[in-house]
């Protein structure tokens, strides 16, 4: 990698919604975006990537599981098997599980309903490529917005990835969709893959973030994912 920024790709699929948002809040974090394309074979040489949030393929079959088989999720899997930092960002996390690059499963959420809201989180990992920049406990707001958020695994599955702490978000305050053990994010082993539903690139600028008890649409805290992927690619290249 040059010392100009890091160049981190989003993956436009039919039905992405977020993908401009990801591009933005990575611009805001000193890094530059890169617009790929889900039918192609190229990553153009980027640094890191992210799976943005919205309805790939309408979410026909599975949220996420058409998006999983899409051309472009070759080069994926070989990036994360290389240690690439990959982010996926709601229908992004749903894609991560379907492509098994990250464990278990999302299902519709427990009361049937499409849920938003500026959602309390509480940090479990931080030694992750894009948590680098945030403490273990800490709290921080997020905005949520999914249909199918439920974090669903097997017992054996869930005691796994408790016990070796790959677990990188839980929900506070309110479990809005029902997943398993709070569970809002996840990461590999590798700690260069990580997925959550709630929406980062929303909590980036000040005046278009959540609401906080400073001040309505104040909140930045999803910058630190993208700081904190920057700051990953970078020591890598050293």
């Amino acid at each position: 990698m040059s010392t100009s920024a890091p160049r981190i790709g989003v993956i436009t699929f039919p039905g992405s919604l977020d993908d401009r948002d990801a591009q933005r809040a990575i611009r805001l974090a000193g890094g530059e975006p890169v617009a790929l394309w889900h039918g192609s074979h190229d990553l153009d040489g980027v640094d890191a990537l992210v799976l943005p949030g919205g309805f790939s393929y309408g979410d026909y079959l599975r949220a996420g599981a058409l998006a999983a088989l899409a051309p472009i999720m070759s080069e994926v899997k070989d990036a994360a098997a290389k240690g690439m930092p990959i982010l996926g960002i709601c229908n992004g996390f749903q894609m991560l599980v379907e492509a098994h690059l990250l464990p278990g499963g999302l299902i519709r959420n427990a009361h049937q309903q499409f849920i938003r809201r500026d959602q309390r989180l509480r940090v479990e990992n931080a030694s992750t490529a894009w948590t680098s920049e945030f403490e273990v406990g800490q709290e921080i707001v997020i905005p949520l917005k999914n249909a199918d958020g439920g974090y669903t695994a097997d017992a054996e599955t869930l005691a796994r990835i408790e016990g070796e702490g790959l677990i990188t978000f839980r929900y506070l305050g309110v479990n809005p969709n029902g997943s398993l053990n709070d569970i809002a994010g996840l990461a590999n082993e590798r700690g260069n893959v990580v997925g959550l539903m709630p929406h980062p690139e929303h909590a980036v600028e000040p005046g278009f973030g959540p609401g906080t008890p400073a001040a309505m649409r104040s909140g930045v805290d999803g910058l630190a994912f993208f700081t904190s992927a920057i700051a990953a690619t970078v020591a890598q290249a050293a």
